[in-house]
């Protein structure tokens, strides 16, 4: 019981920290911007002002807003069917479906981190890859490691 505890709230976590990574505006942090997936924060006479993403490849920008989101949306998948399968899958079976979603959200993240490391900032000088860029790393990581977990785990009889 411990263990499924563990699980579930191991699950919620990766789902906060890939919401955060796609909501939040610190992909790419200067002293006087602050880009996300969806625009940017420019400051200017101590006032942040929005604007859009105007120098950005728009086919690869799409790509990293669409599989950002299907990574939220996979993961939060999972973990209602992981919750639907403890109570119908018979004992001695694996949560090989809940495995599998939690790996496409794995892979969707991924996808998303590794075209933006590859095609954006690649020759600004100035500022560094802000938390959300980190967090997304992080969360591609639990996913998944809670994907290897769904795929070996078996339900108990008790």
């Amino acid at each position: 019981m411990l263990m499924l505890a563990g699980i579930v709230v191991l699950h919620i976590t990766t789902i906060i920290l890939l919401l955060v990574a796609t909501i939040d505006n610190a992909w790419w942090i200067t002293s006087t911007v602050s880009t996300d997936l969806w625009g940017r924060w420019e400051l200017t006479n101590s006032v942040w002002h929005y604007t859009n993403l105007k120098n950005y490849p728009e086919d690869y920008l799409q790509t990293v807003q669409a599989t950002s989101v299907l990574a939220c949306i996979f993961a939060i998948l999972a973990l209602f069917v992981f919750v639907a399968q403890l109570f119908t899958l018979p004992k001695g079976q694996r949560f090989t479906f809940t495995g599998i979603l939690q790996l496409i959200a794995c892979l969707c993240v991924m996808i998303a981190a590794s075209i933006y490391t590859a095609e954006f900032h690649t020759t600004d000088t100035d500022g560094g890859y802000g938390h959300s860029y980190i967090l997304a790393w992080i969360a591609f990581v639990l996913t998944f490691l809670l994907a290897i977990t769904y795929l070996v785990l078996r339900k108990k009889s008790e």
